[in-house]
């Protein structure tokens, strides 16, 4: 191998590092299967939701997980490989991925990561089924809203009740 050549592979190893590094989760896609434009639909899907995919060589992959200290992929690093990406939301590579396998049923997610901890492809899609962030947020909200707006429906109640006396 010219040193052009190992250069250029040692610079795209660090790139996916960098990557990984600042991911909050990422999954590994088997995206075998996919026409031009499921895949051109799976990467808008991935872009709108803020989320970052490459179509990765296996070894190249490998190599910058061993680096960072992740064995746990190396099993799965075969074959056809993407990876999605994000930096924000943990559920949305995950949740992406699967609603994309259910609508072409051709990919299959082969594994992922959140917050540095190795998820299997069942745990990826249990991972999917979780509501977003910004869901969770809102639930929570009208959690602790529910309380003080029954509050003051009460209060006002009784001001009516009092005024008509």
């Amino acid at each position: 191998m010219s040193k052009a050549i190992r250069d250029q592979k040692e610079s795209q190893v660090e790139k996916i590092k960098k990557m990984l590094e600042n991911a909050k989760a990422f999954v590994i896609v088997d995206y075998k299967g996919l026409n031009v434009a499921e895949d051109t639909d799976l990467r808008n899907s991935y872009r709108k939701n803020g989320v970052r995919y490459h179509v990765l060589k296996n070894t190249l992959l490998k190599i910058a997980l061993n680096n960072l200290g992740y064995k746990d992929f190396d099993k799965f690093l075969e074959g056809t490989t993407s990876l999605a990406v994000s930096i924000d939301d943990v559920v949305a590579p995950a949740k992406v991925s699967a609603q994309k396998i259910a609508e072409f049923k051709k990919m299959q997610i082969k594994c992922g990561m959140v917050d540095g901890k190795f998820l299997s492809e069942q745990e990826c899609n249990e991972l999917s089924k979780l509501p977003s962030k910004e869901t969770l947020i809102a639930q929570l909200l009208s959690m602790l809203l529910a309380p003080i707006s029954s509050f003051a429906r009460t209060i006002d109640a009784i001001a009516k009740q009092q005024e008509s006396k």
